[in-house]
């Protein structure tokens, strides 16, 4: 089974015996279990004392000399005192303890002298005496500079001179300051210093040391003391004469020059012994002029890793000083004019320490019993024994034989149980060693409970314990509960303790096990149960992560147990091997959950090794991670510039942390502060392994610079800016750059450059030289003109011809580097005649491939671009009148012949015309060429409807196709049954030959069923795409003529104009009112909707239904009568959308005429207006203007009818929407989509793009769209223009849009 972790409790496996005691003790402890079957004396042991020195600090309250002991009996305590006997009690002053134990505590009230001293603790029963080791208490005395008078000192200037301190005797550390009586601090430095010993040394004494406050403090800190001497006066005589030549500003006395000499160590040599563990501290002073420089070498090799030179040369410091530090050290005083050098002998000692200590321990009677002490040290400890405290000489033993490190007892009896102490002694202290020596006998205890339970995991080791106690020593064995015989194999061991150990656990070994223990006094035996589970094992172990700083880290941990420890579990996790404690408010960032450990806003701190524990009562399984911290480099420290030129520098930085992402590039920024201070721009980049960069720089200009590294997580913090530095002014470096030469008119040629950066023109007074000649002249002059500005327009030049060109820059210090020459060209022309021989051929119905013969390159006047083809439609080969239709053009870079034109419309007639461009523009145009293309298949056919649903048929209405393609010979309608089910129906097929047939009836269809209906138009080519109409029959017909189909469609919303004009929906029922142009006019709370009505049912009924649409409520109108022509919606809301429908119902759902969202004006507009829409006067004005705009309306559609031009319009009203017609600019009051869209349903063209005639058709407007094909001609870009012009013939009862 998995688990996530869960805290539990362990199974106790065993008992720990446990040995205390202090330092300079080894007690020998019977177990308490032992001591409640039977009553056993101890000999007594010291469990505690006070540290080996004491010191009586003065802030103290009280000082307390411990003591304690444990024994059986009880143990009595006894104290001396520098070896005499001290009685603690005797002396009213000292205060007894409150445990028992033998402490005293001698308080603070200011007679500690007559305590100080060495003391030592005795702790005594019956069976002997346990001692402590000795303890010295130290009553500091306050330190104090004896009063003296100090004469002054004079000496010559160069002279050496020492200012002796002499600090009193105090508790360590000791530390020396001079300064003067204002306590300024005297200024150390080569030359002068402060020794090891506190005297201040003058290598050579200058007039201005002289000054009569050399004070001397001595600071003891541990006794929070600083006492000082009497202010010393050194007087500097100068010898008179001047030189020039000594070191400071001006003139300074002439001091006579002297080799080295050594003021400090004295003679030639010292012998130094030390304890290791300490600091090694060699000092060196020197005198001499100039100040000698002191160097330091170890004779016969290098000096230690460890070793620090300090005080400015003069001091050798070796930390924690080692054996291996021992040898010969020499300090050398060097100037110019000799040495002096001295040797300092190094040993390294070592106070007394044990390498076997005396043990306490039990022995039979009549055994010989080896007590033995060994100590090392330097020098040779020398070791001396006692037996109850006492030296052995004083307790003689006939059968106690005495060796340097050990004692033997022959044939010990209980009469020789003691406390034995062995003391190790050199010149650098003394350690004691306490040995408990029992001889008894004692039947076997086993002190491990009995019947305990065990748990172990298969493949695992166990423990089986049997802690015995006896004397002499009991004999172990353990059997097991189905053999009588003793456990043996390798895979079982038993301990001298007596513990059984089982390796590779097995399912067998499960059961009852005995241990039994024997010895010639008794025996004892125990059992123990041992249970068999399956091992923890961590199957999902978190992995290790990289990431980045600031982020969330996710450690997953999950593992498998034996299930009877379900509850016992326990999970924990670790941070570099340290527990991470949930509930720590340092962990807060920590969160664990269902074995998941997440980390939030990581820190670099939190990076490390990560381990989850599992842990069931037998056994555990480990995982760990490592989380990896990475960031942006820190920015780079410590930027130097060197090697300074004129022209370049040398930058050097010391790179910052990389946070675990190696930078792989250092990013240079330079500031220029003449000229844009405060911005930093890129100079170079380095790679991430360099520290230095060689940065070019330009003349008269104010760096500073800054580094930045960059690693795989991004670019860091730029380094703090380096000093700055400027540069001289120079000589331009380089010229200008993207010369560009290009002729807007022919007999001009126009030069263009990229400008120097202002940084570039190193130094002031920036111009440039512009040189031209025609190329091919031979060594015709360069004409030459110098100007300030980066531009510059040769006129008078041939038309494109070629020319060399250079510009040259220069500023105040003179010219820039030799320019090189480039070649341009002078101004071209347009191209003056056309391609010739413009030929095409049809490739299929919407191809064609068009040549033509290439423009002579005389006529070109300039680079030719390419040839740019325009084409047009004439009409459709239904259509007998032709116009300009959409304008398409295709352009056809490089030189070339021929060319794809695509995407032409079946069955049509086209002109096109072939023209060369070049960077001037187009040339003429060739003479216009006319092509047919093939017939093809229709377009999908427009509007599909249901009509006349009944029980068993259906009765199917439809337009014709907007664009034929070629001849219509008649439809395809298919049908199947679908029933919302997975399952359809066969697909019927029928054959409409008419193509003048806009209607057909289905009958025999099951009722109440849901149909799918396809109709394709055909031509001889084939039939095209589909058009899909759904419906469901009914249990009974609908009333006849009206649709099943709800049409709702979706406007767009526009702001409120007036009059604006709408397109009329094409796909209304028989039964929907003939009204044409819909319009609506609105004001801040009313709505003008209009209409026109239609060539017949002027007398249909309609109703105009709105809604607020904040508020989502209907209201309809009365029945309105078509004849009407307008309707006024009052009370809307200011500001306020409303959605409006005209309806032949008077109830609101989604079938309706038409419909759209309208928004009355806000208050501020209809403030201006309010005092007048409301008036009587002015509703009525408004009427008057609505009836002559009715009576103007019908005169317009009275002239409509009579014209020839709308001779199908009739047709049209019976048949909406079969083809829509193109009207002129001129004719008055027409439906146009020019500018305004419908309101939604309206009557509207199902082309979609009706538009007013071009007023001409010139063949200059069809250059402007290009579009790019291959070499091939292939097509590579778009063809694009504006949409055909539409003609209108009648032909066959149906209108054909060209």
């Amino acid at each position: 089974m998995r688990w996530s972790g869960r805290p539990g409790v362990a199974l106790f496996l065993g008992v720990v015996l446990s040995f205390s005691g202090t330092p300079g003790s080894s007690s020998l402890d019977i177990p308490l279990e032992v001591l409640s079957h039977m009553n056993i004396e101890q000999l007594p042991t010291i469990t505690a004392q006070s540290p080996n020195t004491m010191i009586a600090f003065p802030f103290d309250e009280s000082y307390s000399m411990r003591c304690a002991a444990k024994g059986n009996p009880e143990p009595e305590f006894r104290w001396t005192k520098n070896g005499q006997e001290f009685d603690p009690d005797q002396d009213p002053r000292l205060l007894p303890p409150e445990d028992g134990s033998g402490t005293f505590i001698i308080p603070n009230n200011g007679n500690l002298s007559e305590f100080q001293g060495i003391y030592r603790c005795y702790a005594s029963n019956k069976l002997g005496t346990a001692i402590s080791e000795e303890i010295e208490f130290v009553v500091p005395h306050v330190p104090k500079f004896p009063k003296e008078k100090i004469d002054p000192i004079e000496v010559e200037e160069g002279q050496p001179v020492t200012l002796k301190c002499n600090p009193p005797k105090g508790i360590p550390p000791l530390q020396i300051y001079w300064m003067t009586i204002g306590l300024q601090h005297i200024e150390q430095d080569e030359r002068v210093s402060i020794g090891l010993n506190g005297n201040l040394y003058f290598a050579n004494a200058l007039e201005r040391d002289s000054r009569r406050d050399y004070c001397c403090f001595a600071s003891f800190s541990r006794i929070r003391t600083i006492v000082q001497k009497t202010a010393m006066s050194l007087v500097v005589r100068n010898t008179g004469l001047k030189t020039d030549s000594a070191p400071g500003s001006g003139f300074a006395n002439s001091i006579l020059k002297s080799k080295p000499s050594l003021l400090s160590p004295p003679g030639v040599q010292t012998y130094t012994h030390l304890v290791k563990g300490q600091a090694l501290m060699l000092e060196c002073i020197a005198a001499g002029y100039p100040t000698p420089k002191v160097e330091w070498i170890r004779v016969g090799q290098g000096l230690p890793d460890r070793a620090i030179v300090e005080n400015h040369g003069k001091v050798l410091h070796i930390p924690n000083v080692q054996q291996e530090d021992e040898g010969q050290y020499k300090c050398k005083a060097k100037n110019g004019h000799g040495e002096a050098s001295h040797f300092f002998h190094v040993t390294v000692e070592e106070p007394p320490q044990w390498t076997t200590r005396p043990e306490s321990q039990i022995s039979m009677i009549g055994s010989d019993v080896l007590i033995k002490c060994v100590a090392t040290g330097n020098p040779k400890p020398t070791i001396s024994w006692r037996v109850n405290g006492l030296a052995l000489n004083e307790v003689p033993a006939a059968n106690r034989k005495v060796f340097d490190n050990k004692i033997i007892l022959e044939r010990a009896n209980s009469s020789d149980s003691a406390v034995y102490q062995c003391e190790a002694s050199n010149k650098h202290g003394t350690i004691l060693a306490n040995a408990n020596i029992m001889i008894m006998n004692l039947p076997p205890v086993i002190v491990t409970e009995d019947s305990l339970q065990y748990s172990a995991v298969q493949g695992k080791t166990i423990v089986l314990h049997c802690k015995t106690f006896s004397s002499p020593p009991s004999v172990i064995t353990w059997s097991k509960e189905d053999s009588a015989d003793s456990v043996t194999g390798p895979r079982f061991f038993l301990h001298d303790n007596g513990s059984l150990e089982i390796s590779a656990v097995e399912e067998g070994d499960m059961g009852e096990y005995s241990c039994i223990a024997k010895n010639r006094e008794g025996s004892r035996a125990i059992t123990a149960f041992l249970d068999i589970k399956e091992p923890t094992k961590i199957v999902d172990p978190p992995m290790d992560l990289r990431i980045l700083v600031g982020t969330t880290a996710q450690f997953v941990c999950q593992a498998e147990f034996d299930r009877s420890f379900n509850h016992e579990m326990e999970t924990y996790w670790l941070k570099d091997s340290v527990v991470i404690a949930l509930n720590d408010t340092e962990n807060m960032g920590y969160l664990v959950d269902d074995g998941i450990l997440q980390i939030a806003n990581v820190s670099y701190s939190d990076q490390g090794r990560y381990s989850c524990v599992v842990r069931s009562p037998v056994d555990q399984d480990i995982a760990s991670a490592h989380l990896i911290v990475t960031d942006v480099p820190d920015a780079p420290e410590d930027l130097m510039l060197s090697e300074l030129s004129g022209k370049s520098v040398k930058l050097k930085w010391i790179p910052g942390d990389d946070h675990n992402s190696s930078t792989t590039a250092f990013v240079i920024e330079f500031e220029e502060s003449q000229r844009e201070p405060g911005i930093w721009r890129e100079a170079q980049r380095v790679p991430g392994s360099h520290t230095s960069a060689l940065l070019k720089l330009h003349g008269h200009a104010d760096y500073r610079f800054r580094v930045s590294g960059v690693n795989e997580v991004g670019q860091g913090r730029p380094s703090e800016p380096s000093e700055s530095y400027k540069t001289p002014a120079r000589a331009p470096d380089k010229n200008p750059e993207n010369i560009k030469i290009e002729g807007h008119l022919p007999h001009e040629m126009d030069i263009n450059w990229e400008p120097l950066a202002p940084i570039e023109h190193n130094g002031p007074g920036l111009e440039y030289k512009v040189s031209y000649r025609q190329q091919g002249t031979g060594d015709e002059d360069w004409q030459e003109h110098v100007v300030k500005r980066h531009s510059f327009i040769v006129k008078g030049t041939p038309t494109f011809v070629p020319y060399e060109i250079k510009i040259q820059a220069r500023n105040h210090k003179g010219w820039a580097p030799e320019p090189r020459v480039i070649v341009g060209y002078s101004g071209e022309d347009f191209p003056s005649a056309a391609p010739d021989d413009v030929a095409v051929e049809v490739v299929n119905n919407t191809l064609v491939k068009v040549s033509w013969a290439r423009v002579h390159k005389d006529k070109l006047h300039g680079r030719l671009g390419g040839y740019r083809v325009n084409w047009w439609r004439l009409r459709s080969l239904l259509a007998s009148k032709k116009s300009h239709g959409e304008k398409h053009a295709l352009t056809f870079p490089g030189d070339r012949s021929h060319a794809l034109v695509p995407g032409l419309r079946p069955f049509s007639e086209y002109s096109l015309i072939v023209m060369a461009f070049n960077g001037r523009g187009n040339g003429p145009g060739s003479h216009p060429v006319t092509f047919r293309t093939p017939e093809g298949v229709p377009d999908q056919i427009s509007v599909l409807r249901t009509m006349d649903i009944k029980k068993h048929s259906v009765s199917l209405s439809w337009s014709p196709p907007v664009e034929p393609n070629g001849v219509l010979t008649g439809y395809l309608l298919q049908y199947q049954l679908i029933n919302d089910t997975e399952e359809v129906g066969p697909l019927v097929s029928v054959n409409v030959s008419d193509p003048d047939a806009s209607k057909w009836l289905l009958p025999d269809l099951e009722a109440m069923s849901k149909y799918k209906f396809y109709l394709r138009a055909c031509t001889r080519l084939g039939c095209g795409p589909a058009t899909s109409e759904e419906c469901a029959t009914t249990p009974e017909a609908t009333p006849t003529g009206t649709s099943s189909r709800n049409f709702s469609q979706t406007s767009t919303r526009s702001p409120p104009s007036t009059t604006v004009a709408r397109k009329a929906n094409t796909t209304l029922s028989s039964l929907v009112p003939a009204i044409m142009n819909v319009s609506s006019s609105v004001s801040n709370n009313f709505a003008n909707i209009s209409w026109i009505p239609g060539g017949e049912r002027q007398d249909s009924e309609l109703y105009v239904a709105y809604m607020n649409n904040r508020e989502g409520n209907w209201k309809i109108s009365e029945a309105l009568n078509t004849s009407k022509t307008f309707h006024v919606i009052k009370g809307l809301e200011p500001g306020t959308e409303y959605t409006v429908r005209l309806m032949t119902k008077n109830w609101v759902d989604n079938s309706s005429i038409f419909e759209d969202v309208i928004k009355t004006r806000g208050e501020g507009l209809a403030s201006i207006h309010g005092g007048i829409s409301t008036q009587g006067w002015f509703i009525g004005l408004m009427c008057a203007v609505a009836l002559l705009t009715l009576i103007l309306l019908i005169a317009c559609f009275v002239n409509r009818n009579k014209g020839g031009k709308y001779s199908v319009k009739e047709k049209e009203d019976l048949h909406p929407d079969v083809e829509s017609q193109g009207m002129n600019d001129d004719t008055f009051c027409e439906y146009s989509d020019n500018d305004e869209k419908p309101l939604k349903g309206s009557l509207h063209s199902t082309s979609g793009d009706m538009k007013p005639a071009d007023s001409g058709d010139s063949l200059v407007d069809y250059g402007e769209e290009e579009a790019q094909f291959n070499e091939d001609g292939s097509f590579i870009g778009e063809y694009t223009g504006r949409k055909e012009k539409p003609s209108t013939e009648n032909k066959a009862n149906t209108q054909i849009t060209a």
